[in-house]
């Protein structure tokens, strides 16, 4: 059975006196991938940012029902970005153990359960990094820490996961690797994604739904099915179709 995870309503945002996003609204269905597109400033991470609720805005954002305003949203919610960081030269085992923290009885004096380790476990068996479990964060490469991170935002068993460009600089195999087990984790149960994608044709291999930011507003919402592609060349400026098909054409050949 559909049931909507998130609704927005006429949200707005804006830095100062400039207006970033106005009027907003959408939502986001049980195992949905929700991709949203446009141009640079269009504000795509400031919705990201909206929606995880870390800047003010206007309008609402309601989580299975309820307000973010009157919920912790991240007991349900989690970010991963291309500027996931830590600042201390934690191990990988140690790293995805933080994402357990939120689910810690008394998060000052507890320490982890059996569960809690074996779900750790769990994700760096998965994500093929338990080899680097005692490894330090600072001397893995870009491609394992953001399997690191991917497995930490894993282990807090969110219903949504926002990600904001996880695939920049990391070679093809690694891009395919994390977007994969993104298609297979909102599968299951009551989840949802809402990503921000560069790579045009990886976004719309990925999503179920499209939103286009433009101007601040929506230049389009619905299925990845009934988007009209003619709509990039508008939104960017450019033939991006022509583009695509000339950089794709060297494979017709195999």
């Amino acid at each position: 059975m559909s049931i909507d995870i998130i609704n927005v309503h006429n949200l707005s945002c804006s830095y100062r006196d400039k207006t970033i996003l106005k009027n907003i609204s959408f939502s986001v269905s049980n195992n949905e991938i929700l991709s949203i597109i446009g141009i640079n400033g269009s504000g795509k991470t400031t919705l990201l940012k909206a929606l995880s609720g870390i800047i003010p805005f206007e309008g609402d954002i309601f989580i299975f029902g309820d307000n973010i305003k009157t919920i912790n949203v991240s007991s349900v919610l989690s970010l991963m970005s291309q500027n996931s960081s830590l600042y201390f030269d934690y191990t990988v085992y140690d790293t995805v153990m933080l994402g357990r923290y939120m689910n810690f009885k008394d998060k000052i004096f507890s320490f982890p359960s059996k569960e809690d380790k074996e779900i750790v476990l769990y994700y760096l068996n998965k994500l093929k990094i338990f080899h680097l479990k005692d490894s330090f964060i600072t001397n893995i490469s870009g491609g394992e820490l953001q399997k690191v991170f991917l497995a930490r935002v894993f282990v807090q068993n969110p219903k949504i996961i926002l990600v904001d460009e996880p695939t920049n600089h990391l070679d093809l195999v690694s891009q395919i690797s994390l977007i994969d087990n993104l298609k297979e984790w909102v599968g299951y149960e009551d989840r949802c994604i809402i990503s921000v994608l560069h790579d045009i044709s990886a976004t719309l291999n990925f999503a179920d739904k499209i939103l286009v930011l433009k101007d601040g507003g929506i230049n389009y919402f619905g299925d990845i099915h009934s988007f009209d592609l003619n709509t990039l060349n508008i939104i960017y400026g450019t033939n991006i179709i022509d583009y695509m098909k000339k950089n794709f054409s060297i494979w017709s050949n195999y």
